[in-house]
């Protein structure tokens, strides 16, 4: 089951490669195959993106929600922005903007994800936490995270 700090680090991470700020259909790739060819797990995204752009020169991207997205991972409180900014080169996403966690009683914000080995490193700019890639393989969904089973029940009987 992934981790708080890791979840945030997914959107940041969703919009990857496409041509320069080409829209991730033009290469159809979706943004989780894209953070693929980055070297990161798609499951610093949450389920839904809706699209992304990508300067494949300079690694500028955006990432699109059909809005914003709030869950709980363990005591982690996360929050994507419905747009997600940054630089992504392998390994590596920087100047990111949309993510945030809630800590104790504040809300910060991720600024820099790195997949170093079997780790994801998620840094709030003062400090930093690690966590296992393999908390990453799976994308989390809004509103309810990875502990969807009675809301997924209840939707697919409406």
């Amino acid at each position: 089951m992934p981790c708080p700090s890791g979840i945030l680090l997914f959107l940041i991470l969703i919009s990857l490669p496409a041509s320069s700020f080409a829209v991730a259909d033009d290469d159809n790739l979706s943004a989780y195959q894209a953070l693929q060819q980055y070297d990161f797990p798609v499951g610093i995204l949450p389920n839904g993106v809706v699209g992304y752009e990508l300067n494949r020169e300079t690694g500028e991207f955006s990432a699109y929600l059909s809005g914003t997205c709030k869950f709980d991972i363990d005591s982690y409180q996360l929050s994507y922005e419905s747009t997600i900014k940054g630089v992504i080169s392998p390994g590596r996403i920087t100047n990111l903007k949309g993510v945030s966690v809630k800590i104790l009683f504040f809300w910060l914000n991720i600024v820099e994800v790195i997949h170093n080995g079997d780790q994801m490193e998620f840094s709030v700019g003062i400090a930093s936490a690690n966590f296992p890639i393999d908390n990453f393989y799976e994308s989390p969904q809004c509103g309810c995270g990875f502990n969807c089973n009675g809301l997924n029940a209840l939707a697919s009987s409406i």
